[in-house]
């Protein structure tokens, strides 16, 4: 087994660094957001950062990279106040890799890729087109991470779209029947299978598989 001391790793190549901490945590959520500005320029983009922290009320946060340049995502949802969460699914997994290039808050990542924006309602921020979960999201708080100046946004899940089919009896979201994607590092996709599922666990009581 290789190892990396603190100083080994600070002292790697840049590229090479960045790739072996980005993946050492394992697999991450691949989610698409979606944003509006104020005066209606859309934005969607990929994050590996979307996780839940809490379920009633709903709530889920996301990391944003230090805002010393142009992030139009936390622009848009600071000044708008909504945004959405969609999952990648293994049909647009590379043009949803894409919308990590840096483009201009003229251009919208929906119009240089096969993503299309979807309204639903009247929330004003757009949904990606085809996602099998889509979430309306409101935004709540945010904190600083004085370590590295990078932010977690929260915000509270204020609508919830999921494909019938994915939905178990007891409320669980089955994301392999519908090829949703993870993240491995920077730029791996990964589309799991669902192997086994364990029901809730109370002491001195063994595993026991839900079928």
């Amino acid at each position: 087994m290789k190892y990396f001391s603190e100083s080994d790793i600070q002292n790697l190549e840049h590229i090479y660094k960045i790739n072996l901490i980005n993946s050492c945590s394992g697999y991450k959520s691949a989610n698409l957001i979606g944003s509006i500005s104020e005066d209606g320029a859309e934005n969607v983009a990929v994050f590996s950062s979307v996780t839940h922290i809490g379920s009633s009320p709903a709530i889920l946060g996301f990391f944003l990279r230090p805002t010393t340049v142009i992030r139009n995502t936390y622009e848009n949802l600071k000044a708008t106040g909504y945004y959405t969460i969609n999952h990648i699914h293994g049909a647009i997994k590379e043009d949803a890799h894409h919308t990590s290039a840096k483009y201009d808050s003229n251009i919208s990542e929906f119009e240089v890729t096969n993503l299309e924006a979807e309204y639903k309602t009247d929330f004003k921020a757009p949904f990606v087109k085809g996602a099998p979960i889509q979430l309306a999201m409101e935004y709540l708080e945010e904190y600083p991470i004085k370590a590295n100046n990078t932010i977690l946004v929260i915000g509270k899940v204020i609508g919830l779209y999921v494909d019938n089919e994915l939905i178990e009896d007891d409320g669980f979201i089955n994301l392999s029947k519908a090829n949703v994607a993870a993240i491995n590092g920077l730029d791996g996709y990964a589309v799991p299978k669902q192997n086994t599922r364990f029901g809730y666990q109370r002491p001195k009581t063994l595993a026991t598989e839900i079928s």
